[in-house]
């Protein structure tokens, strides 16, 4: 498996543990208003990065761009800022939310940046040599 779905798939099982967590906290509390930050972290990080580790998993060729590995770094950096400033956010703390609106445009350029890589041609396979390649 390429790399980069390893790491997306690494991810994902953090961020699924990390949702579970808000899960569980809100419903021992009976409060949930963070119901919105738990959203966040089960879609954007559970099940986004699962899904572009799947992709990668299938396109191997576009897997072992360095594109591929930069979208990683970005749209996970967007993701592990928007979680907590969002929590942060709806438990009241207003300061929280420039970062919520940074962290947001990061994660949208991590999926443009995924959708180039999926809308781009694949990149050329070279042609193995041997007595009965032809030139």
């Amino acid at each position: 498996m390429p790399q980069v779905s390893q790491l997306f798939f690494k991810a994902a099982i953090l961020f699924l543990l990390l949702g579970i967590g808000m899960g569980l906290q809100m419903s021992i509390s009976g409060n949930h208003n963070v119901i919105g930050a738990h959203a966040h972290t089960n879609l954007l990080g559970w099940v986004t990065s699962a899904l572009f580790g799947t992709y990668y998993a299938l396109n191997k060729e576009k897997a072992a761009q360095r594109l591929a590995m930069i979208q990683f770094g970005v749209y996970t950096l967007g993701v592990v800022i928007m979680v907590p400033s969002l929590y942060l956010l709806l438990q009241g703390n207003a300061g929280a939310e420039p970062f919520v609106a940074i962290s947001s445009l990061i994660a949208f350029l991590g999926v443009a940046i995924f959708a180039f890589i999926v809308f781009a041609p694949a990149p050329a396979r070279e042609m193995p040599r041997g007595p009965l390649a032809v030139n």
